[in-house]
């Protein structure tokens, strides 16, 4: 199979600019005026995607990028012009070799698909982006949409496009309390510690909960996996809950098999959380199985429903992604890192999530370089799990030895705020002491509440009302409310600690 594209040159070329593109892998033809026009060869499915995607250091690295921008273009022309049908015919990742292909199968809804199957990809994009489309239709196809279809109409849009098309769609998600609707956006506190000290894990929380952070989840990554670890945060997450009677939900961040050994033990777990990626042999780098979640959250289906409490819905998972984490598992089948992003989220999808978020910019500048690849990705990821039908959020973060700073993760924070994000990370002061990495605070949550008129998740905003954090929809003084909470916090301490 062949897909052939073109683009022109105004100027003529001297022969040994010609003789170098046809040592790329490139056919030139000259015309009868003298100006150039170049012809490029795609052999397959696999290289038209990789070839059409916005420059990225990963796909850089493996060896799959277009190799000029008159590359990319021609690809992008190529591919806006292929018809839905044809990427459905031709997986990627051959379903026989990789269990996320046959998951993608599997859940595909066949008669959706029918109405649109003869739609090329570019026909999707000015339908998504049409002002008659809302989201009642965009919602119709959510299950006709292929995450590889989700992949080639991101690949021709503009960041504004990918905007535009996001903050039309809202996915609605509960679990003790409701997160996604439209002018919410939530906030993950995510009070990291370098020796997992409780004590300091709940008083960066409970920091958090003065700023009208956490109505997403309470989540902690530890710094050890171990059971007793696992177990002795969720106990604590628990315990200042439960003390103070928040509605939202908790989590340990260990892998799936140190959650559940801490929940046979008695620990509470509220939302079961994983690591994920866009194919089998990456997710069996993370030490995962497709049957591995599905077990799992039966387990903490049943599990809530031995707890006496006030449970707003059964999303119980919580999902992490990030582009180029197949790539450095070695596991990427030759398929560009934004395509396989999109793969990963038909994982999340199967297994019904509560909250979704990509990790964007956390593996470094050999996957995302710079500030401009960062952005690009975060806007990628976000429109295409919303498109997917999923509850995204971002942790909008980078390395310290990315070309990027907290400017860099302002801008995109505000981009995905006005692109309707379910929720951010709440870090104490956007640094991670734990994880050594740059992510967003609980600061940069008001403001970007305030400049883009959100409020906190409707449950979470009475709870805040009620004990003088908020007034109205905006964060009160706390000297009087603030010294009545600590006295509490500190009687809480006593017991948890």
């Amino acid at each position: 199979m062949s897909f052939q594209g073109e683009t022109l040159k105004g100027d003529a070329f001297p022969c040994a600019a010609i003789d170098a593109n046809l040592q790329r892998g490139q056919r030139v033809s000259i015309r009868s005026d003298g100006r150039m026009l170049e012809r490029f060869s795609f052999s397959d499915l696999r290289e038209l995607f990789a070839k059409a995607n916005e420059e990225k250091s990963g796909d850089q690295l493996a060896g799959i990028a277009a190799r000029s921008e008159r590359e990319r273009v021609a690809a992008k022309r190529k591919l806006a012009d292929l018809s839905l049908a044809e990427i459905v015919q031709q997986p990627l990742i051959d379903p026989a070799d990789d269990d996320v292909s046959r998951l993608m199968l599997d859940t595909f809804d066949r008669e959706a698909f029918a109405p649109i199957q003869s739609m090329t990809v570019g026909e999707l994009r000015e339908h998504i982006l049409d002002d008659a489309t809302g989201e009642a239709t965009l919602k119709k196809l959510q299950g006709a949409l292929t995450p590889e279809i989700a992949a080639a109409v991101a690949k021709i849009m503009s960041n504004k496009d990918l905007i535009l098309a996001a903050a039309k769609i809202r996915n609605v998600t509960r679990c003790r309390n409701t997160m996604g609707e439209r002018g919410v956006l939530g906030i993950r506190v995510q009070p990291n510690h370098p020796a997992d000290d409780v004590g300091g894990i709940l008083l960066a929380a409970f920091e958090g909960l003065l700023y009208g952070c956490g109505d997403a989840v309470i989540g902690v990554n530890p710094a050890s996996d171990s059971v007793e670890t696992a177990g002795a945060i969720l106990h604590g997450l628990g315990r200042l809950v439960d003390a103070y009677k928040v509605p939202t939900q908790t989590c340990c961040l260990a892998h799936i098999t140190t959650q559940l050994a801490a929940l046979a033990l008695g620990a509470p777990v509220d939302l079961l959380f994983q690591s994920v990626a866009g194919t089998e042999a990456a997710n069996r780098s993370f030490g995962i199985t497709l049957a591995m979640l599905r077990e799992g959250r039966e387990q903490v289906l049943e599990h809530h429903r031995r707890r006496d409490v006030p449970w707003k819905g059964a999303n119980v998972m919580y999902f992490e992604t990030g582009q180029g984490s197949a790539l450095s598992a070695g596991a990427h089948h030759g398929v560009d890192q934004l395509t396989l992003e999109a793969r990963a989220y038909a994982v999340a999808r199967a297994f019904d999530p509560f909250l979704v978020n990509s990790v964007v910019g956390f593996i470094g500048p050999e996957y995302l370089h710079d500030e401009r690849q960062i952005i690009r990705a975060g806007l990628e990821d976000h429109f295409m799990g919303k498109l997917l039908g999923l509850p995204m959020g971002c942790d909008v973060c980078y390395t310290n030895h990315a070309e990027a700073d907290q400017n860099s993760a302002d801008n995109l924070l505000f981009l995905l705020g006005a692109a309707g994000c379910s929720y951010f990370m709440g870090v104490p002061c956007s640094d991670d002491v734990m994880l050594n990495y740059q992510s967003t605070s609980y600061h940069d949550a008001l403001a970007v509440r305030r400049i883009l008129n959100l409020r906190p998740a409707p449950e979470f905003l009475g709870w805040l009302q009620e004990k003088g954090i908020y007034r109205d929809t905006e964060p009160a003084l706390l000297d009087g409310p603030r010294r009545q909470l600590m006295q509490g916090l500190e009687s809480s301490l006593e017991r948890i600690v």
